[in-house]
């Protein structure tokens, strides 16, 4: 089957699993306010008993929902009649979810008379009974009228049957002279004849327990039994009680001479009850009897239960794919040594890049990917970046800017992946290759494209998807350890050509299943723009954060949490009461955890020592770097981290907390300090160059030299290579084919 194909069959499967379970949960939480519903019937029953005569209902059993049977054909017969009301014996609904009561709901509404229900096995079952007592009522009770004394059992074992038999002795006394009839869930007696199914069990099928009732039925006087729980219709006296099995309703009824649809037509006054069959055949002939049963029967599963079969249909075909693929589908575990080559095309290249965020937003992506295009344009090439739109934006040439759906300030901004101006624009461009920076959004939309137009997709994985659990509307532990690993696999392996900025970087991406090519490039930094020096600039600035004097330690990241600026914070503190050399701690950046970190900072006493600077233009970086003696950082979820190259071309030693995207750059004792997580160790570290000024400035000659081999114009050309390399793949990929 045509890969495409299959995909969009596992997420169609998939969609219906999420809406079903969306719409369970909906019908949970909006459920109708409708209560004790039997009150009003017994209202209305008791206001027509009061008039005296013979009292006439009707009796059904194991309605079960049926919309063919008991909706279409019981219902208007028993409305055409002249009984008095209605009474379920049991088994009106095929399940006791929310759904099955809601239908049932509408069902009886069909009824131009009163109703009477029995608490049965099917009303108990999937949480049932709390949803009969809040609509219904009470799962046993009685009825005292003129003309005979109705009960209604729990037979379903909720309640006991030893306070039920003690509540029977109570309401009946041996000397009643009015009729009395008892509905049960199950039958007490066999029935007449053998089911196709075994008649339902419950508080009293074992023997000692039914004879006890029936004893207990004898000697209270009682006249007949109805039960349900068998599609079957039998009539039986047994110690001189009657016993009424009606089970034809609704449900699987076979349509022969011992399962047929039916419904009991019943008389009662202070002289006897009169029960007569009422049978129903709608077919003209035996064999249509059969079939019109079973027609009923699916239709109505179907009817009332057709989001129950389609969710377990899906998952039975998300499991069967899901399987397939993990047994079946050829995994590549080891490297692809196939001799990769680049193509040399004899002319510049043309490259569409997506990216979910871009200037002016200031971010490690947005930043990475404005280097990248400038770094290619001065090499000839020609980019065009489709990115979302910001209000303060600047023209820029080869941006086109799509509009938002949703914008959260600066920080999140939701593009509009249907924006037709963007296909339009981007065929018209014929990019060479699609480059793209985010494994979801533009970035899923970018990948379509590259398919459409046939050429290869490159992927650069930016930022770590687990460190953003915290900002993601899902469970954290889910996020974090399932769904972010899955995102980046499934997505990495539909593209071409994978670029990561680290080795380790690499190695989680080979860990979480990506088989495709993957090539290390960190993002390049404009070396000497970071070793100018503006001297009004950099007096001002003194001005401004440093007019006593003191050693300035700086920090550039976003005010989120997934930047450990809580740690930073506390390491100030314990290096303010080490006495350290008097410092201030310039902390570039902002975000949506700044007034909490204001109050931390404030809290701790620290707001001589830490100032919260804000958003700095790219331009002026360099200054506030050139103005401080160390740079610090705690974040533990960079894949990068150009900031720290940054601050090395600035000529300044970093004292890090060892994660990914830190120790790819910073060479311990060298270039700076890596530490632990540990606030202890990190401290020693910053206090130990604040006061050695030696060991501070030969790590800064090393972390000038170690930026230095980390250009934009060898990051570019790296880059370009890797577009050459895929255009080769894929040109030779579609030769063999």
């Amino acid at each position: 089957m045509n890969r495409a194909l299959l995909s969009l069959f596992f997420y169609a499967n998939l969609a219906i699993v999420l809406a079903i379970a969306a719409y369970r949960a909906y019908l949970y939480a909006a459920a109708p306010d409708a209560s004790a519903l039997l009150v009003r019937q017994i209202d209305k029953i008791e206001a027509v008993a009061a008039e005296g005569g013979p009292l006439r209902f009707a009796v059904v059993g194991e309605g079960n929902n049926s919309i063919g049977m008991l909706e279409r054909e019981v219902i208007p017969r028993i409305n055409a009649s002249d009984v008095d009301f209605v009474v379920s014996a049991g088994n009106i609904v095929s399940g006791g979810g929310e759904d099955k009561y809601r239908s049932i709901l509408q069902i009886l509404s069909h009824l131009d008379i009163p109703y009477l229900l029995t608490f049965g096995e099917n009303e108990f079952e999937e949480f049932g009974s709390t949803r009969f007592y809040q609509r219904f009522g009470p799962h046993f009770y009685s009825i005292a009228l003129p003309q005979a004394r109705l009960v209604f059992l729990d037979a379903t074992g909720h309640t006991p049957t030893d306070w039920q038999e003690r509540w029977l002795r109570d309401i009946l006394q041996s000397e009643e002279t009015r009729p009395v009839i008892v509905f049960v869930g199950h039958p007490l007696v066999a029935p007449e004849h053998e089911t196709l199914f075994e008649p339902d069990r419950g508080a009293w099928s074992e023997p000692d327990d039914r004879d006890r009732l029936l004893g207990l039925f004898r000697r209270l006087g009682v006249d007949m039994v109805i039960s349900a729980g068998a599609a079957t219709y039998s009539d039986q006296v047994v110690d001189g009680i009657r016993h009424i099995v009606t089970g034809g309703a609704g449900g699987f009824v076979v349509n022969d001479e011992t399962s047929f649809y039916h419904y009991l037509d019943l008389s009662a006054d202070r002289d006897g009850i009169q029960a007569d069959l009422v049978r129903i055949d709608t077919a003209p002939t035996p064999l249509a009897q059969r079939v019109e049963g079973l027609w009923f029967f699916v239709y109505s599963l179907f009817y009332v239960g057709w989001l129950n079969f389609l969710a377990i249909f899906s998952a039975f075909v998300l499991t069967a794919m899901y399987l397939y693929n993990r047994l079946f589908r050829e995994r590549r575990y080891y490297p692809d040594y196939d001799l990769r080559v680049p193509v040399d095309p004899g002319r510049p290249l043309r490259i569409a890049m997506f990216t979910n965020t871009y200037l002016p937003s200031i971010n490690g992506v947005a930043v990475s990917v404005n280097r990248l295009k400038t770094g290619l344009e001065r090499q000839g090439h020609e980019v065009l970046l489709c990115a979302p739109s910001y209000d303060d934006q600047r023209p820029e040439a080869g941006v086109f800017r799509i509009p938002i759906l949703i914008s959260l300030g600066a920080a999140f901004r939701l593009a509009n992946p249907f924006h037709r101006q963007t296909w339009r624009t981007v065929r018209e461009f014929q990019p060479d290759v699609v480059h793209l920076h985010h494994p979801y959004w533009l970035g899923s939309l970018g990948l379509r494209m590259a398919r459409k137009l046939k050429v290869p997709s490159v992927f650069t994985y930016h930022t770590r998807l687990e460190q953003l659990a915290h900002a993601i509307p899902l469970p954290g532990a889910l996020f974090r350890n399932v769904i972010a690993h899955w995102l980046v696999r499934r997505f990495a392996n539909r593209c071409d050509e994978i670029i990561v900025p680290t080795p380790i970087i690499r190695d989680y991406i080979h860990l979480i299943g990506v088989d495709r090519p993957v090539h290390v490039h960190p993002t390049g930094i404009e070396v000497e723009r970071f070793r100018r020096r503006n001297p009004t600039q950099l007096a001002e600035l003194a001005a401004r954060f440093n007019p006593d004097g003191r050693r300035i330690l700086v920090t550039i990241a976003r005010l989120s949490k997934e930047k450990n600026l809580d740690f930073l914070i506390a390491a100030m503190k314990e290096l303010k009461a080490r006495q350290a050399p008097p410092f201030r701690l310039l902390i570039i950046g902002d975000g949506d955890e700044r007034a909490r970190l204001t109050s931390t900072i404030r809290d701790a006493g620290l707001t001589s020592e830490v100032r919260l600077v804000g958003s700095v233009p790219m331009q002026d970086i360099p200054a506030y770097l050139a103005l401080a003696q160390l740079f610090v950082f705690t974040s533990v979820s960079e894949t990068q981290g150009m900031v720290i190259l940054e601050a090395m071309a600035a000529g300044l030693p970093v004292v890090a907390v060892n994660a990914t995207g830190v120790d790819a750059f910073v060479q311990n004792r060298r270039t700076g300090m890596l530490t632990e997580e540990d606030l202890d160790a990190w401290t020693d570290a910053v206090h130990a160059l604040l006061v050695n000024r030696s060991e501070r400035q030969k790590m800064a000659r090393a972390a000038l030299e170690e930026a230095q081999t980390h250009s934009i114009e060898r990051f570019a050309a790296d880059i370009a290579r890797v577009y050459l390399i895929a255009i080769g793949a894929w040109e030779r990929a579609g030769k063999e084919h």
